[in-house]
C-alpha cells in the first residue's frame, strides 16, 4: 500500500520522504526527562531554534505530562503554558509546529495560533475531537494508549499486543475517514511505554512493520523511555545510546517520524540507517 509522504501542515509542507526527526519541547513541571526547563516562553522558543538548527524537521509542543502518574492539567492551564510558545515559534521558526494535546479546546486554539500538527496520546477520542479535527484540516497523530496517563502502568494486559494496537489504530483511522479528515492527512503512534510493560514494548518495536504496512506513516516515541531504563539500568540521563539504537530499529522497518530530545545524535543515526537501507533501490 502506498503511503503518503507529504503532509501540509496548516500550509506548511513536511516530507516524510525520508525518515525525520520530531523535535520534544515540553512546557510543563512534571514531565519526566525535562519537566520545568522550558516554562517560560524565551527559554522554549530558544530550545525549539536549536532543535531546527541540529535537524528537526518538526516541534512538538506539549502542556501536560502523560508520563505514568502524572496529574491532569486543566485547559485554561494547559493553553496559557502553549499558545505564547506556539506564536513565537510560528514567527521564529522555520518548521511545522505540533500540539501534543487531548483536549479538543487546545487542538482549536493551537492551530488558530499556528500549529500545524495534531499530537492526540487517546487517538481523537475526546467528546468533539474528531469532529473538530476535520474542520481543523492539519495532520494528525492517532496514538495507542491503553488505560490512562494515571493508571496506565498499573497492569497493561494484552492476548496479542501487536495485533490489539494495530487494530485499535486502523479503527482509530477509519473513524477519522468517516468523520471527513483526508486519509494523507493521518499517522499512526503505537504508543511506546502508554500502557505497556517492557516485554509489550519490545515485541511492538519487533514488529513495528505489521503496523507500517497498515499504509499509513508511523511516528515512533521512544527517546529516554523506561524501556531503556528497564532493559539497561540506567537513569533518565544517560539513556542516549540505547534510544538512538531504538529510533535506529524503528526507521529500519519503515518508521516516518522519530519524536526524541536529542535531536541531532537521532538525526544523523537515522539517516545513517536510512541510507543502508536504501542502497540500491530507487526511492
Amino acid at each position: 500500500m502506498t503511503i503518503n509522504r507529504t503532509l501540509n501542515c496548516a500550509g506548511q509542507l513536511l516530507d516524510l520522504s525520508r525518515p525525520r526527526v520530531m523535535g520534544v519541547l515540553n512546557i510543563t513541571p512534571d514531565s519526566f526527562s525535562d519537566g520545568g526547563q522550558w516554562l517560560a516562553p524565551e527559554p522554549a522558543l530558544q530550545q525549539a531554534l536549536r532543535m531546527v538548527e541540529e535537524g528537526a524537521a518538526i516541534i512538538d509542543v506539549g502542556g501536560e505530562s502523560t508520563r505514568p502518574g502524572a496529574a491532569p492539567v486543566g485547559v485554561r492551564e494547559e493553553l496559557q503554558r502553549v499558545i505564547p510558545v506556539i506564536e513565537a515559534l510560528r514567527e521564529h521558526c522555520a518548521v511545522p509546529v505540533s500540539i501534543d494535546t487531548r483536549k479538543p479546546e487546545v487542538m482549536q486554539a493551537a492551530v488558530q495560533a499556528g500549529a500545524g500538527m495534531i499530537n492526540d496520546v487517546t487517538a481523537l477520542q475526546a467528546p468533539g475531537a474528531l469532529e473538530l479535527a476535520a474542520t481543523l484540516g492539519v495532520p494528525v497523530c492517532l496514538m495507542h494508549m491503553q488505560g490512562t496517563p494515571q493508571n496506565m502502568q498499573e497492569q497493561p494486559i494484552y492476548r496479542d499486543v501487536v495485533s490489539e494496537v494495530g487494530r485499535f489504530l486502523q479503527q482509530r483511522a477509519r473513524a477519522c475517514l468517516d468523520a471527513g479528515l483526508a486519509r494523507e492527512q493521518i499517522l499512526l503512534d503505537p504508543g511506546f511505554g502508554f500502557g505497556k510493560t517492557t516485554l509489550h514494548n519490545l515485541l511492538l518495536l519487533q514488529q513495528l512493520d505489521t503496523l507500517v504496512q497498515q499504509g499509513y506513516p508511523v511516528l515512533v516515541g521512544l527517546s529516554r523511555k523506561s524501556l531503556i531504563g528497564n532493559v539497561m539500568q540506567l537513569p533518565v540521563d544517560k539513556r542516549l545510546y540505547p534510544g538512538i539504537a531504538l529510533a535506529v530499529l524503528a526507521v529500519w522497518q519503515g518508521a516516518a517520524l522519530v519524536r526524541t530530545h536529542d535531536v541531532q545524535a537521532t538525526r544523523e543515526a537515522i539517516e545513517m540507517c536510512h541510507a543502508v537501507h536504501q542502497a540500491g533501490r530507487s526511492e
